[in-house]
């Protein structure tokens, strides 16, 4: 990684941050050099760009909003850059309000919604060009030299379909609003700064539940890009199969990194830390530590989504027997959760409870908890209403998926979880069942085999429709497809 020009060491030292230069130049840089800097350097403006293709689900999404908070001033960041150590920053993922609002993902863009007569006027502040006159270009740690070429303002009117204007003038002109404002707080600091005196907690949090809230229907351009990264994601897993006799000559971190190879080729990044879980490390829910062996014989459950570049991620678990063919009571184990997903999918549809498909899983399982002897003689009746099949299913069924792994997690109860489906929502069903190592409740046998099956489903007008349902699932399709893959 290249270190930035400065004068104590013009080869090999980080820039001092321009803003902190003394009498225009940086000492030990000549008025030459800089005065060469500036000049010489082509015209690169875009013209004549089309609009992104989700332009107009943007806009309509924008007026949703303008019309639930009629007079009000409406402020969404898209956040900064955030330090990993020292002089290194973590990769920028924009905030999901913003991106969802605007379909920019740079990072300390701001969304502003004025509020007019009409209902309001929106515009898009961004960091323009570098500046080549002052150096900025070149002298900056955030400089398009060391950083890369960014849209210039009049290219991202063209692309967003939304005016835009520099966002280093809008901390100052917040200040000096007048009238109710709201803020999606949390994402920039210097903008929650800005509006301190002007918003309250409450008005803010109302803002942040109505933005969850309004992604629980999907339009069909996010309905698109959900099916493109499950189908992303059905690749990756082919990929981790190919490759399992090198995992295990390594370990689970060989299965994440080629997991993560395809969703970079293919999207923006991985949607959240991959559960990449052999032997007993799949009763752990979220083992994201990925160092442990892979080992024939076990299972390996793994649990990973591919994040398309327009933000929308896929949700997705397989386990797998890691030598090709379950042992009887792997196959036993796999096949009731596999029988309380189907229960689980059959419940989704349009009108039902969004509690439905949990209820439908965790009485298959509970059923096979009790057939199995693991809770004496209590009847299934009586094992859900105590609720004691938890030991072992551990979590809830599934959850809203969308541009985060856990999407619309600020709406409220009654919309979400004591809320009825109708089409558009995705959400995941992925019952599961886990013995851990050290739980003597259960025959030795059991203990350290996990298995979870998750697929991501969409509700349609009629029912529903996997998305995802490109990766197989029954025990016998899943020993197939990997012979396939393997061979």
């Amino acid at each position: 990684m290249s270190d930035e020009l400065t004068p104590e060491n013009p080869e090999t030292a980080e820039a001092e941050p321009i803003k902190q230069r003394k009498n225009g130049l940086y000492p030990g840089i000549s008025e030459e050099l800089a005065e060469s800097m500036k000049s010489g350097w082509a015209d690169t403006e875009l013209r004549g760009l089309e609009p992104i293709a989700q332009a107009g689900h943007t806009a309509a999404r924008r007026a949703a909003l303008s019309a639930r908070f009629p007079g009000e001033r409406l402020v969404v960041p898209a956040g900064n850059l955030k330090t990993r150590s020292n002089d290194t920053e973590y990769a920028f993922r924009a905030s999901t309000e913003y991106a969802y609002l605007t379909g920019d993902r740079t990072q300390d863009g701001v969304l502003v919604l004025e509020p007019t007569a009409g209902g309001h006027t929106a515009t898009v502040y961004l960091l323009p060009r570098s500046n080549r006159e002052n150096g900025e270009f070149w002298l900056d740690g955030q400089g398009e030299l060391w950083v890369g070429r960014r849209h210039s303002l009049a290219e991202a009117e063209q692309l967003l379909g939304v005016p835009a204007k520099d966002v280093r003038e809008l901390p100052a002109a917040l200040a000096e609003a007048t009238g109710p404002v709201r803020n999606v707080r949390g994402h920039d600091a210097g903008i929650d700064a800005a509006l301190t005196d002007k918003v309250t907690a409450e008005r803010d949090e109302e803002l942040r539940v109505f933005l969850s809230e309004a992604r629980l229907v999907k339009d069909d351009f996010e309905v698109a890009e959900l099916q493109k990264a499950c189908d992303a994601t059905a690749r990756g897993f082919e990929d981790v199969v190919k490759v399992l006799d090198k995992a295990e000559a390594t370990s689970e971190r060989y299965i994440e990194g080629t997991f993560f190879l395809r969703a970079r080729v293919e999207g923006n990044d991985i949607g959240y830390g991959s559960i990449c879980a052999a032997g007993p490390h799949a009763t752990t829910l979220h083992w994201v530590r990925n160092d442990g062996p892979v080992r024939p014989g076990e299972l390996l459950l793994l649990d990973a989504g591919v994040e398309t570049d327009e933000l929308y991620t896929a949700d997705v678990t397989r386990t797998l027997p890691i030598n090709g063919s379950f042992t009887p009571l792997q196959r036993k184990i796999y096949d009731a959760v596999y029988e309380a997903q189907e229960a689980g999918i059959a419940a989704v549809k349009p009108g039902a409870a969004f509690r439905d498909f949990h209820d439908a899983a965790q009485r298959v399982l509970a059923e096979k908890l009790v057939e199995w002897g693991l809770l004496g003689d209590l009847s299934v009746e009586k094992v859900l209403e105590l609720g004691l099949q938890r030991r072992w299913t551990l979590h809830g069924t599934g959850h809203m998926l969308g541009m985060d792994v856990h999407d619309c997690a600020a709406a409220r109860t009654e919309a979400y979880v004591n809320g009825i489906l109708e089409p558009g929502v995705c959400l995941t069903v992925e019952p599961g069942l886990y013995f851990q190592a050290d739980d003597l409740t259960v025959p030795e046998e059991y203990r350290g085999i996990g298995v979870r099956i998750e697929d991501d489903i969409l509700v349609t007008e009629d029912g529903n429709r996997n998305l995802s349902d490109k990766l197989p699932r029954r025990a016998d399709e899943v020993e197939a497809w990997m012979a396939g893959l393997k061979g």
